[in-house]
C-alpha cells in the first residue's frame, strides 16, 4: 500500500488513554484522528479532531465511524470482533480482526504461541470440573484457572492452592470455557513491544521489567536488568510472533523469566501496551508514534532508545493526590489522562523518570526521584 498521506483521517476505536496518545502522536505526523466512543468526554475525545457517539457494537455508528477514517485501529481488546469485520468491509482494519480474535481467547492465544514456538506455562482447556480435576492432577497445585475471555488486570482468575479451591473457582469463574495453567515460579514479569508495517517492515523495542501491586501494573524499568541473552529472547519471540500473525500494527508480548532463565509468554494485546509508555519520554520514536506509522504504512525506523527510564503508573485517588508534588518535583515528567474521576482502581497518569543509557539496574537515586511514588518494598535497584 501506499503511505497515508498527510491530512487524512486515522479511525480509533476506543475512547480511553491509549487512543489519547495515540491521537497526539498522530497530530505529530500530519494525521487527524477520529475516534469511536461512548463517552464525549473520554481521554481520547478530548484531543481527537472528531468523534462519532455510540456503543461499540452499534451497527449504525460503525458504519458513520468507517466514512468519516481512511484506515481504522483499535485500543483496547474488550471489542467485538464482528464489529471490526464489519469495519473492515468499508476501510482498512490495523490489526486485523484475525489477530484481535487470538488475542481475545486465551486457549487460541496460546495455541497460536505454541505452534509458533514460543514456550508458554503449561495449560489445559477446562469444560467441566470434571476436566479441572484432571488437570490439575496433570499440571499440579498451585495452579492458576482463568476465563478465556474478558480478564485484565488480575480480574478473571483464581489462585488454586489446594483441591478444596476447585469446586468454588470453577463455579465463580464465567463464561466457559476456563483454562487451567500452572504456576510458574517466575524471576520477574518482562514485555516486549513490537511494530510491523504492511510492506513487511519491523521495529522491536528493548525488553522493560514489569512490577505490579495489586494486579495493575505499578512500575516498568527500562530496560529490563536481565540477562541480555533472555532479553534477545524475548525480542526474537515478539519479531517471530508479528511475522506468523501478519501483523500491520503494534502488539505487546507480556513473558514470564523464570528461576532458570527460561522465557515463558503470557498473552499479547494487539495495541500500545502501559507497559510501553516509557518509550514516549525515552525513545527517539514512542510506541504510539511506532503505532500510527505502523497503521498509516510509513516506514518504521529503529526503535532506539536514547535513554534508560523508569514508568509510575498513577492509579487511582491516591496516586493522583501526588499531582501538586510531582509538578513540583524536578526531574519528573508528568503525563495525565484527563480522566473527571479517580475511582481506586483507575488508571489517571504515569510519571516517567530518565537516566542515563546505561545506568539501570543501579543506584541512581531512583526513589529518591521518585519520592513519594517509590515501590511498597522500597527498592528499584
Amino acid at each position: 500500500m501506499k503511505p497515508l498521506p498527510p491530512g487524512s483521517t486515522i479511525g480509533i476505536v476506543g475512547g480511553g488513554q491509549l487512543g489519547r496518545m495515540s491521537a497526539m502522536a498522530a497530530a505529530r505526523l500530519g494525521y487527524r484522528c477520529h475516534i469511536l466512543t461512548d463517552d464525549a468526554l473520554s481521554p481520547a475525545a478530548q484531543v481527537a479532531s472528531s468523534i462519532t457517539l455510540g456503543d461499540y457494537n452499534d451497527l449504525a455508528a460503525l458504519e458513520e465511524f468507517s466514512e468519516r477514517c481512511d484506515v481504522i485501529a483499535f485500543e483496547f481488546e474488550n471489542i467485538d470482533a464482528e464489529g471490526l469485520e464489519l469495519l473492515r468491509a468499508h476501510r482498512p482494519v490495523r490489526p486485523s480482526p484475525e489477530i484481535l480474535r487470538i488475542g481475545q481467547d486465551r486457549i487460541a492465544e496460546k495455541t497460536f504461541l505454541n505452534q509458533t514456538d514460543i514456550a508458554t506455562a503449561p495449560w489445559r482447556e477446562v469444560n467441566s470440573l470434571a476436566e479441572l480435576a484432571a488437570a490439575v492432577a496433570e499440571l499440579g497445585l498451585p495452579a492458576v484457572l482463568k476465563t478465556t475471555r474478558l480478564g485484565y488486570d488480575g480480574k478473571g482468575q483464581a489462585l488454586l492452592r489446594g483441591v478444596d479451591d476447585l469446586e468454588s473457582a470453577f463455579l465463580d469463574l464465567s463464561p466457559k470455557p476456563l483454562i487451567l495453567e500452572g504456576f510458574i515460579d517466575f524471576a520477574c514479569e518482562i514485555s516486549v513491544i513490537v511494530a510491523r508495517n504492511p510492506a513487511g517492515q519491523i521495529a522491536v523495542f528493548d525488553a522493560v521489567q514489569n512490577r505490579h501491586k495489586d494486579h495493575i501494573l505499578d512500575l516498568t524499568l527500562a530496560p529490563a536488568p536481565i540477562d541480555p541473552l533472555i532479553a534477545v529472547r524475548a525480542q526474537t519471540y515478539a519479531r517471530n510472533l508479528a511475522e506468523a500473525l501478519g501483523l500491520e500494527g503494534l502488539l505487546a508480548l507480556e513473558l514470564f523469566v523464570d528461576r532458570d532463565g527460561q522465557v515463558l509468554a503470557n498473552e499479547m494485546a494487539p495495541r500500545p501496551h502501559n507497559s510501553g509508555h516509557w518509550t514516549i519520554d525515552a525513545c527517539i520514536v514512542s510506541q504510539f508514534e511506532m503505532h500510527i506509522r505502523a497503521v498509516a504504512g510509513l516506514p518504521l525506523p529503529p526503535a532506539t532508545r536514547h535513554s534508560d527510564a523508569v514508568m509510575k503508573n498513577l492509579v487511582g485517588p491516591e496516586d493522583l493526590a501526588l499531582w501538586p508534588e510531582i509538578l513540583a518535583t524536578p526531574g519528573l515528567i508528568p503525563h495525565h489522562y484527563g480522566k473527571a474521576e479517580a475511582r481506586p482502581g483507575r488508571k489517571m497518569g504515569h510519571v516517567t523518570v530518565l537516566f542515563p543509557y546505561g545506568a539501570l539496574p543501579g543506584d541512581f537515586g531512583i526513589n529518591d526521584a521518585l519520592g513519594a511514588l517509590a515501590t511498597t518494598d522500597g527498592s528499584l535497584s
